[in-house]
C-alpha cells in the first residue's frame, strides 16, 4: 500500500510541475525590467510603475520611450540622468524615487529624496513622470 501512494503521489508531482512552471513563469520578475515608485516623505502617498527597456507594448510607464533613451544614455545611472533642468521653487515637500529591479543584467537598488516634485522632475526628467 505505501509503494502505490508513493508511486500515486510521484506521479501527480509530475503531473502538476508543468503547470506551476507555466504559472511561475507568468509572472514579472527582476529580469525583466525596473520598478520605479516615487512617494511622499510622510508616506502619505505612494505610486509606482513597471520599466521596461526597450518599451514593451501594453507596458504601464506613460512615457516608456523617453524614459527608455534617458536610461540609456544614462548608461542605467540613475545619479547620471540627464533631467529636464527647469527653474523650480525651493518650497520644502521632499519625495523620494526608488528603483529596483534589473538593467541590462545588472541588479538596480537606487533611492534618492528629492526637496520637491518638480526638482525630481527636473533631475531625473521622464523616468520618473507617472
Amino acid at each position: 500500500m505505501r509503494i502505490r501512494s508513493a508511486a500515486v503521489a510521484a506521479v501527480a508531482l509530475l503531473t502538476l510541475t508543468p503547470a506551476a512552471t507555466a504559472v511561475a513563469g507568468s509572472h514579472p520578475t527582476p529580469e525583466r525590467g525596473l520598478l520605479l515608485t516615487v512617494s511622499h516623505a510622510d508616506s502619505t502617498w505612494i505610486r509606482g510603475v513597471g520599466l521596461q527597456c526597450p518599451p514593451r507594448s501594453g507596458g504601464r510607464h506613460p512615457e516608456a520611450r523617453a524614459a527608455c533613451n534617458a536610461l540609456t544614455w544614462a548608461r542605467g545611472d540613475f545619479d547620471a540622468l540627464p533631467g529636464d533642468p527647469h527653474v523650480c521653487t525651493k518650497q520644502y515637500d521632499p519625495v523620494t524615487a526608488t528603483a529596483d529591479g534589473t538593467w541590462h543584467g545588472r541588479t538596480v537598488h537606487w533611492a534618492k529624496t528629492f526637496g520637491n516634485a518638480c526638482m525630481l522632475d527636473a533631475e531625473t526628467g521622464p523616468v520618473f513622470r507617472f
